[in-house]
């Protein structure tokens, strides 16, 4: 893949977050276990594996790879709540629904392609379905988690943009994952089924973190009217990432201090100083002596990048954040 960008194009690179896209890959997970480590303390605490009308259409569209149906995932935007991707599913025009649903169709066979023709032949009650189905198996399988998830995609978020700040949004870009590289005005990303070229056209670019998302690469939309987007797998998601993180920082404060604590919490991938500092609501120095602390402990370690220092937990540190 490939995203070509015009100077209006750079001064349109955004991040968002999107809900449509973490259920979509919620619901592959639950049906391809195998494929996601990562949340199957996640998957352990699900009453069983969802059944009933609502799983059964979510699974008929999503399928278990693939071809994902933009019209899930529209274009993502900011904070988007599950609120507003749920509207604007309710929203979408029939010819886009029926378009999406094509493709899921011509990518399946038997029984499957005959049911997903079905949808396609009502689109208006179709899309009606899809949006109550959508609506239950979210209240199923991620609203419990939600307020987790939104806190690994806005704490990646915020750190991507104290880099694109400090180093420049090809430097960041390149950070995204393996599959990602930016240079000059053109940003590739190495995909296992699919080639395009795509000229952003003055729309920029949206970058969205997911934690649902297999980490093994990166997936895009480039069919308008949705922009151009890459989504790419957030930072800091570990099997523990779906527990509720309050009663792991009462323990870490009354045994470290809060500042001490809530560092060390996220630390869940490598972070400077200034960066700790944003996401702990610390003072510069106030979180560089904290982390001397902890460095000092064995719990933290801490390597020059350039003019940065970043630091990552130990083994000790992981074990002790992560409740292990």
């Amino acid at each position: 893949m490939e995203f070509h960008l015009g100077s209006s194009d750079i001064s349109a690179v955004r991040f968002g977050i999107s809900p449509g896209h973490e259920l979509v890959h919620a619901i592959r997970a639950l049906l391809r276990p195998q494929s996601a480590p990562l949340h199957w303390g996640w998957l352990r605490t699900l009453s069983g594996r969802p059944t009933g009308p609502a799983f059964h259409v979510m699974t008929l569209v999503c399928g278990s790879s693939g071809y994902l149906p933009d019209f899930l995932t529209a274009t993502p935007s900011g904070d988007m709540s599950p609120e507003e991707e749920l509207e604007r599913l309710r929203e979408t025009p029939a010819d886009r629904l029926c378009f999406d649903l094509d493709k899921r169709a011509v990518r399946s066979s038997g029984a499957r392609q005959q049911e997903i023709r079905e949808l396609i032949a009502a689109p208006d009650r179709t899309r009606a379905a899809i949006a109550d189905a959508w609506h239950e198996v979210w209240e199923s399988l991620l609203a419990p988690v939600w307020p987790q998830m939104l806190h690994l995609m806005r704490a990646d978020i915020s750190v991507r943009a104290r880099r694109s700040s400090n180093a420049g949004l090809a430097a960041m870009a390149n950070t995204l994952h393996s599959s990602v590289t930016w240079s000059d005005e053109v940003v590739q990303v190495r995909m296992t089924a699919h080639e395009e070229v795509v000229d952003c056209g003055g729309t920029g670019l949206v970058l969205v973190p997911s934690v649902m998302m297999e980490p093994r690469g990166c997936a895009v939309l480039t069919e308008k009217p949705a922009q151009p987007t890459i989504f790419y797998p957030a930072h800091g998601v570990s099997e523990t990432w779906y527990r509720d993180g309050s009663d792991a920082l009462v323990t870490l404060t009354a045994l470290l201090g809060q500042g001490r604590a809530h560092l060390l919490l996220e630390l869940q991938q490598p972070l400077s100083t200034s960066e700790c500092a944003e996401l702990t609501n610390l003072s510069v120095s106030t979180a560089s002596h904290h982390l001397s602390v902890l460095r000092e402990s064995g719990l933290v370690d801490s390597e020059r990048s350039g003019v940065r220092v970043l630091h990552t937990l130990t083994p000790l540190g992981e074990a002790l954040a992560n409740g292990r």
